[in-house]
């Protein structure tokens, strides 16, 4: 196989209505383990805004039980991703994900800035990290796979285009960012289960390390300390070393997937995706799934 092999696929997929096939070779092909680090970055940001931070520690599920909210996450939006939005796996996924969500009083603002961290956050970090640069193919694919999920969640005024997303994102973050001490723990928890997915003697320095790739408002919003420029640096460096070293290695064949890596721990035996999350005392019904 030739590096460009998926490259030459997706070349000959419309982005318009393949925008799932384009997703997947992408995310698991050409950038598994880019998209996977964007995505725990992006969900990582959300936690900075007060009322998605809060809602998150009042729960204790980011505090109490952080390796299988990881998990769960991480499974159900692999899945979906994986099966297709417009399968019966998929569809399973999204309706455990609406149940949840409707369980609590969540705003659709902060719903649509917790979509546009999936859509903003890989694309930027693929341009800055990857071994080669994203596409407008791909580029496109995101959004209209995003847009698609955000329907059948049923999230209202969802962007038109992918500068819309990362406007919004951009904005919401500079409206809301602020310090908040529940927020706070929950950011703690998270990277608490992050160091431990590395050797004990490395687990200080992947915190650092962790903490230096933060945008400034957003470390600022969690009081972590300022690292020093050149700890900084040696972080954006490392990355963009490993996609020069990436650039070097034959194509991926069989796609990569997370919940094939050590990461995921809470379901040696296997899972049921509707079985995955959290299940409140008092469930909502159903959200109708939007056409």
């Amino acid at each position: 196989m030739r590096k460009d092999h998926w490259q030459r696929v997706i070349a000959t997929l419309d982005p318009e209505t393949e925008y799932e096939q384009i997703a997947r070779l992408v995310a698991m092909h050409e950038f598994p383990w880019d998209s996977q680090q964007a995505l725990s970055f992006a969900l990582f940001r959300t936690y900075a805004v007060p009322s998605i931070g809060r809602l998150l520690h009042d729960t204790g599920e980011f505090t109490g039980a952080v390796q299988k909210r990881h998990d769960d996450t991480a499974l159900l939006l692999e899945t979906i991703a994986a099966e297709g939005l417009e399968t019966d796996t998929g569809r399973a996924g999204v309706r455990r994900m609406n149940q949840m969500h409707g369980s609590y009083d969540i705003s659709n603002d902060d719903m649509r800035y917790v979509l546009a961290t999936f859509v903003v956050t890989p694309v930027r970090w693929i341009e800055r990290y990857g071994w080669r640069r994203g596409t407008a193919a791909e580029k496109l694919a995101t959004v209209r796979y995003y847009q698609r999920l955000g329907r059948l969640m049923g999230i209202r005024d969802v962007p038109a285009d992918y500068q819309g997303f990362a406007d919004l994102m951009d904005a919401y973050e500079r409206e809301t960012y602020v310090f908040d001490a529940r927020a706070r723990a929950v950011a703690d928890s998270t990277l608490d289960l992050f160091v431990t997915f590395y050797p004990r003697p490395l687990r200080p320095a992947m915190r650092r390390f962790s903490i230096a790739l933060l945008d400034d408002h957003l470390r600022e919003a969690f009081a972590y300390p300022r690292p020093s420029p050149l700890v900084v640096r040696m972080a954006h460096a490392s990355l963009v070393a490993r996609g020069r070293f990436v650039r070097l290695l034959p194509p991926r064949r069989k796609p990569k997937l997370l919940r094939d890596t050590h990461r995921i721990r809470s379901y040696p035996g296997g899972f049921m995706i509707e079985k995955l999350g959290t299940f409140p005392a008092t469930m909502p019904q159903e959200r109708d799934l939007a056409s």
